[in-house]
């Protein structure tokens, strides 16, 4: 019963745990290859869990995904595709390390398998290789697949008209940011000030929580004594983590300097690519002259693009501190969806509030701006473009559309791919799951 626990938690990301027993059985094979009852009991836990509903459909799915991977790794083996043994413990590691996180740490994860970590890897190389294998077959299976404007617009035709997607309100939004300048003098102030702190909390003079609480710059952690809580490696900025897996538990480090500024941190417990802890920001002080003066610089600049003296793009090539998008003639890209285009419905706040009374081609008034780091200055944003909420088209919408395309061709030729590769290798199917309709692109025997 463990073993099926953990080989579930193991090659998904989703811990379940279940306490009946199953009853196992062979319900297909594919070559030399069988499937198993619990495989797929052990797959449709893992899609509840995830929300999906248990209908009669959900095992019929399964089974075919099951299917099309040990097809998939079967293929791979005849066309002999190279999966090296580094990748797969590279893959391997990634897994350890994650889930030996979730579970409380090595020593957990070893106690609750009852095996060394050694002896778990060694158990799940073959199927961590077999994933693998199935990932690169399908990969050369598709690679080729191409779309031509004419098959995107046939397929774009082929949608019934009530099914066609709809598509909210989007903008395009440049951006020109001036920042102040800090001097060296004042890093060099803010980080004698942060040593100071540290050397009283040091002497018990003050605890760290109340030092967090009344000097923080980090608005997220200091009303809470700067404590984080549990943090995977890579949430931080890279200068962080590295004095965070190093500094002894228990003790405050040194004091270090990150994009956000000065810090100094104390690590109370580690486990695995994981640590949990409290810190104090210091951020470098901007006095008010400071921002007057770069309030009125970008007036000036502003004043300049009104009266056409200089384009919008050389203003920004020449003024924006903004490394961001200063090589993208200002664009503000959606970090979340990599796109320049930004949907309305989940636009960044302070954005909507920027550009809400403008029109498309006009600019901002200087607005007051802080950026993910905590670097404070102003900004002009400009509105590029503004569609409105309608029906996909293939002219405001071809990309959405050369995607559903293309996705949809990939499947097209991963079916034909089954249904000729199925003709030359042993497939066969329990009497239950015969009456599946995605077993129609299979070449299944006959009893």
């Amino acid at each position: 019963m463990k073993k099926i626990i953990f080989t579930l938690i193991f090659t998904s990301i989703t811990t379940v745990f279940f306490t009946q027993e199953v009853i196992d059985k062979v319900i297909a094979v594919i070559g030399e290859k069988p499937i198993l009852f619990s495989d797929l009991q052990n797959q449709k836990i893992q899609m509840m869990q995830q929300g999906a509903s248990a209908d009669d459909g959900l095992d019929c799915y399964l089974l075919d995904e099951i299917m099309l991977q040990q097809l998939l790794i079967h293929q791979a083996e005849i066309d002999s595709i190279e999966v090296t043994e580094d990748m797969v413990k590279a893959e391997l590691d990634q897994r350890i390390q994650y889930f030996s996180a979730q579970i409380g740490g090595i020593e957990k994860l070893e106690e609750f398998y009852d095996k060394s970590i050694q002896e778990i890897k060694e158990e799940f190389f073959e199927q961590i290789e077999d994933k693998m294998k199935a990932q690169k077959m399908q990969q050369e299976i598709t690679s080729s697949v191409m779309v031509s404007p004419r098959e995107v617009k046939d397929f774009f035709k082929s949608i019934p008209n009530d099914s066609i997607p709809f598509i909210n309100s989007q903008v395009k939004v440049s951006q020109l940011v001036i920042a102040p300048e800090i001097s060296n003098d004042q890093k060099q102030n803010t980080k004698e000030k942060l040593n100071k702190i540290r050397t009283r909390i040091l002497s018990n003079d003050i605890s760290f929580g109340v030092a967090a609480e009344f000097y923080s710059c980090d608005p997220g952690t200091k009303s809470n004594n700067g404590n984080f809580g549990w943090v995977d490696r890579g949430d931080f900025v890279p200068e962080f983590d590295a004095i965070a897996f190093s500094v002894p538990i228990g003790e405050v480090s040194h004091v270090f300097e990150s994009p956000f500024g000065y810090h100094i941190v104390k690590i109370e417990k580690r486990r695995g690519e994981q640590y949990y802890g409290s810190h104090i920001l210091l951020c470098t002080e901007i006095s008010e002259s400071e921002l007057v003066n770069v309030k009125e610089k970008i007036k000036a600049v502003k004043a300049d693009i009104d009266s056409e003296n200089k384009s919008w793009n050389d203003a920004i090539a020449e003024f924006s501190t903004d490394e961001n998008t200063r090589n993208t003639n200002g664009i503000i890209y959606n970090e979340s969806s990599g796109e320049m285009f930004w949907d309305m419905q989940n636009i960044d706040k302070e954005i909507f509030i920027g550009i809400k009374n403008i029109e498309i081609g006009e600019f901002s008034s200087p607005l007051y701006y802080e950026d993910a780091k905590g670097n404070i200055g102003y900004r002009i944003l400009k509105l590029e473009e503004r569609t409105n909420p309608h029906k996909a088209n293939l002219k405001d919408d071809y990309q959405i559309i050369q995607n559903f395309a293309l996705n949809n061709k990939q499947i097209e030729k991963m079916t034909a791919w089954i249904t000729k590769t199925s003709r030359n290798t042993y497939v066969k199917i329990d009497e239950n799951y015969k009456t599946c309709d995605s077993n129609q692109k299979w070449n299944i025997i006959s009893d």
